[in-house]
């Protein structure tokens, strides 16, 4: 058997585990298609009139806009808590005394002093919890996929329909300073800009310095229209010290001290927006789905009364998208196209003096308006996929058509108008939350395809080629040892266990805008296992020849031929160690392509249970936390160990054709 053949043939099993993998990911991992329509004013969302407070005013669009302008204070990593009084408690247990609660008292203050004027929402992220992803939700109101969370640090420009594309199609001037990310998202969009570089975690001040030496002059000159600081110090805090360090409560009273500055500079006409994109855990680390990943702080303030009713006792949990819809109306923007967040309809029903009814009806026409766009949106994704499951979508669309009925109907009979209202609404936000549920749902589902590959490769034939053979348990525990390798050295797989301070090492200054080096130290030290093994397990081959006794044996003679014997003696000598491999060279190749193909059907059957308990388990409430990680963990181990196994044998085999030369000359050397 050639060498070429065996590499040849090897790579050809790969690919198919490959083919495999790239089809369950697609048909598992929350996948979507990324529409290019875009929202404009010119376009209503629907059939019917919109909301009468938008006709007839100068830069009106769906809805007469609120507020002129917008400051967007993005505070990475701002976990819930973070945003809590110094003493937080469960009732019946005692008082707990955290270094990050009480930090951000001005939001308090503001709080108990203002309770018409602001509010403190608990804001429900949706998995992974990277910034790039949670960036895409805040800007588009959709959801990013899982398998984006890839390109956390290779971010591409969004195509979709975005708040930052309406601000500046409407002519608004949007200023930003911040995280370098945003750079790449939005390829010139902002009329002003201050990026600074994002990936150097263990630097807690670079960032927010440079955006304190921007933001008040900025906000003062009154040359913009919206403003957005993206502040990096809580969340690099959290990856160096964890949340319940004494350098987190400096950081978070920084922030404090920011928000104050700012609401003292704020006129009536302006929004602020404080939101962090994410959570962290208590080891300061985030991309799962955990709860103190998930949870993050948002908080909204105007110097005009902007609710009718004080603050709940609870802050009230809402989903991170439904930031987009509200922020657009609120502004007199169309709602991007493929947003599926809900408008906050208590931001439409006018200050404290408005009356019940009004209010009320104002909130039903942001939601319609909302609702109406959702029901294009899902119209033009239906055409032009099928990912959306037929039955509920039809469900939907009869919901949603009933409730606009009902809302045009009370358009036109306002004396019944009290009592259907509440009806109304609850049409609207119960269609709202079934199109997101649905969509959060039909974008995870299993392709078969995978299984068939699978077992394909699986019942690739092998031989067992002459003397060289490996058995089925060495090899087994072979790859069980790469594996026990990995979670011996620290390693988990889940995305928040991933060691990120390794881009670190030998770079202690940081790797500047490279990206490529420290994504490439990262998984160097999380799959090194991975590597070493499948470049060492040709080695198995050579191990029996090694541990066989220095010097000659006899060779076992059949009955009957020990005349012969006696009269050969020079043939009772057998080679010994290494040096049996040229008594049969063809036979050393095949064992080579049997070896690989073993590690190979024992990698496959791990990768195939993964994708089995991900697939079953696809409605399971830990899917996105442990089955879809811990199948992504195995993909990349199981393409880094196939290259490793391949790279190992190409080695091997360049070392014994370096062997045979050597031995031919030596034996053209001995008749001479």
């Amino acid at each position: 058997m050639q060498k070429a053949s065996v590499l040849l043939f090897l790579a050809w099993v790969c690919f198919v585990f490959y083919a495999g993998i790239a089809l369950f990911t697609s048909g598992f991992l929350l996948t979507r298609l990324e529409l290019t329509n875009y929202s404009s004013c010119q376009e209503p969302p629907g059939p019917g009139s919109l909301p009468w407070g938008s006709q007839g005013k100068p830069g009106a669009c769906w809805m007469a806009s609120r507020f002129s302008r917008v400051v967007l204070v993005l505070i990475d990593a701002l976990r819930f808590d973070f945003a809590q009084p110094q003493h937080s408690h469960v009732p019946g247990e005692p008082p707990v005394s955290l270094p990050f609660l009480g930090k951000l008292s001005s939001l308090q203050r503001i709080l108990e002093i203002q309770p018409h004027h602001a509010r403190l929402y608990r804001s429900q992220v949706d998995p992974p919890t990277t910034t790039m992803q949670r960036l895409k939700a805040l800007t588009t109101g959709s959801l990013p996929t899982f398998i984006d969370a890839g390109s956390n640090f290779a971010s591409h420009a969004i195509v979709e329909d975005n708040l930052i594309k309406q601000l500046t199609s409407a002519g608004r001037r949007v200023v930003f300073m911040g995280d370098d990310t945003w750079k790449d998202l939005f390829p010139g969009a902002f009329s002003k800009a201050f990026f600074f570089p994002s990936f150097n975690v263990r630097d807690l001040d670079t960032v927010d310095n440079g955006i304190l030496e921007h933001l008040y002059p900025t906000m003062d000159s009154g040359e913009w229209d919206v403003l957005i600081a993206h502040f990096l110090g809580v969340d690099h805090c959290g990856h160096k010290h964890g949340p319940h360090h004494p350098e987190m409560a400096k950081k978070l009273s920084q922030m404090d001290q920011v928000i104050q500055g700012l609401v003292e500079r704020l006129e009536n006409d302006t929004l602020l927006v404080v939101a962090g994109d994410h959570g962290m855990t208590t080891n300061g680390d985030h991309g799962g789905d955990s709860e103190l990943e998930v949870s993050a702080a948002l908080f909204l303030y105007s110097p005009t009364a902007l609710f009718p009713s004080t603050p709940p006792e609870e802050p009230e949990v809402i989903p991170q998208v439904s930031l987009v819809p509200t922020l657009a109306l609120l502004l007199g923007l169309p709602i991007p196209f493929g947003n599926i967040g809900e408008v906050m309809a208590e931001l439409f029903s006018g200050g404290e003096d408005s009356q019940p009814h009004s209010s009320a009806l104002a909130q039903a026409s942001a939601l319609h308006l909302n609702a109406q766009q959702v029901s294009r949106f899902l119209r033009t994704y239906s055409a032009a996929t099928q990912d959306l499951q037929a039955k509920e979508l039809h469900q939907l669309q009869n919901l949603f058509s009933k409730a606009s009925a009902d809302y045009q109907w009370l358009l036109q009979s306002p004396n019944g108008a009290e009592a259907t209202l509440p009806t109304v609404i609850a049409e609207l936000q119960q269609f709202l939350r079934g199109a997101r549920a649905m969509c959060i749902e039909s974008w995870a589902r299993f392709s078969l395809s995978f299984l068939l590959l699978h077992l394909l490769a699986a019942g690739i034939p092998i031989t067992t080629p002459g003397p060289f053979t490996v058995p089925w348990r060495a090899v087994s525990a072979w790859a069980l040892m790469a594996t026990q390798t990995f979670y011996s050295t620290g390693h988990q797989p889940v995305f928040p266990a991933i060691h990120w301070h390794a881009a670190f090492v030998g770079f202690p200054e940081g790797h500047g805008s490279c990206t490529w080096l420290p994504a490439l130290l990262v998984g160097a030290n999380t799959f090194a296992s991975h590597l070493l093994f499948a470049v060492g397990c040709p080695l198995l081959l050579l191990w029996p020849f090694l541990c066989e006794s220095q010097g000659l044996r006899k060779r076992q003679q059949p009955p009957g031929n020990e005349a012969e014997a006696r009269v050969r003696p020079e043939e009772e000598e057998e080679p010994l160690m290494e040096m049996r491999l040229r008594d049969a060279p063809h036979h050393f190749y095949a064992a080579l392509l049997q070896l690989g193909l073993k590690y190979l059907f024992i990698l496959g059957v791990q990768i195939l249970a993964c994708a089995l308990a991900a697939s079953i388990l696809r409605r399971h409430l830990m899917v996105w936390k442990v089955f879809a990680p811990k199948f992504i963990f195995e993909a990349v181990g199981f393409i880094v160990s196939s290259v490793g196994l391949l790279l190992g044998i190409a080695l091997v085999m360049r070392v014994d054709g370096a062997v045979s030369s050597w031995f031919r000359q030596l034996f053209l050397a001995q008749q001479r």
